[in-house]
């Protein structure tokens, strides 16, 4: 063992590879590694070379038996290591501006809107006086479909809609850029 740094820390068993190659890598992912991630990680730097063999697939699955790995589809990560924290799912943040009356639109009511729309700059990107949709169907950006439920009829709210409940990484070119945030002030007019 002449010559080589720390061989010690090498692991032997293929299990053991397996758990060094996971624990290696960042793990941003709350299932942990996948497998074609550990897989080149075992190639690159154990010099594992035969990565679709059945010798490899069974220390998977005996790691997964044993307890010593936990399988998430196609990604594993080490029993009893620390799990990372899940980003925060995003949420629209709504404002009351005004209460309605009578009934809440509720997910399945066919609901007749006035809106405005800006980025966060101010600029407005879109408006209209009369906008009808089917709320919690998926007719309309996530962030509608949160935003809009318990509104009462005359209700008036402005909603800032995250990029992940608007159009996202893609946008909607050319009014709407990628990854835009969106306020939008809207007004219930019907129930239907």
């Amino acid at each position: 063992m002449a010559g080589s740094k720390n061989s010690t820390s090498i692991p032997k068993s293929l299990i053991d590879k397996i758990i060094y190659a996971i624990r290696a890598q960042p793990v941003t992912n709350p299932n942990g590694v996948s497998r074609i991630a550990i897989t080149k990680y075992l190639q690159s730097e154990l010099d594992f070379d035969k990565p679709k063999s059945v010798q490899l697939k069974n220390a998977f699955k005996k790691g997964v038996e044993k307890e010593k790995l936990i399988q998430t589809g196609h990604s594993f990560r080490v029993a009893g290591d620390p799990v990372p924290d899940q980003p925060e799912e995003a949420r629209v943040k709504i404002e009351e501006l005004k209460v309605g009356s009578g009934d809440s639109a509720q997910a399945g009511d066919t609901v007749v809107m006035k809106y405005e729309g800006k980025l966060d700059d101010g600029s407005v990107f879109d408006s209209a006086n009369s906008f009808e949709f089917t709320l919690g169907a998926g007719e309309v950006i996530k962030g509608w479909d949160q935003g809009i439920p318990g509104m009462k009829v005359g209700g008036k709210r402005k909603l800032f809609v995250p990029s992940k409940l608007g159009y996202g990484k893609r946008g909607a070119s050319p009014e709407i850029p990628p990854d835009a945030d969106l306020h939008f002030t809207v007004k219930l007019k019907k129930i239907k």
